[in-house]
């Protein structure tokens, strides 16, 4: 079986998690159905949820309390935005696309 079709098998076999958002003024943001973490720091974090990747903007941002079991992260500092784009698989560059 194919890397792709087995991550898709694995994804799809996977339970979904619920998500959520909680938060209080623009300082302090609860986030629970987080798969994973792509990226932070003190300017932002880029988080990976059951309805796309989730980007968060701010400044002296800080993640904290990532539990692999809940799915559940806290980030404090001064909130700016918030922005969901949807996940991408990777169809193995423009040649693949292009012979499929």
């Amino acid at each position: 079986m194919p890397q792709t079709e087995l991550a898709r098998a694995e994804t799809a076999t996977r339970p979904q998690r619920e998500h959520c958002l909680t938060m209080n003024g623009r300082h302090d943001l609860t986030l629970t159905g987080i798969e994973r973490i792509l990226a932070y720091d003190e300017t932002g974090a880029t988080l990976v949820t059951p309805l796309g990747n989730l980007t968060v903007g701010g400044q002296g941002l800080e993640v904290s309390e990532l539990s692999v079991h809940t799915g559940q992260v806290h980030i404090s500092g001064h909130i700016d935005s918030l922005q969901y784009t949807e996940n991408r698989e990777s169809g193995g560059g423009f040649l693949a696309r292009l012979l499929r």
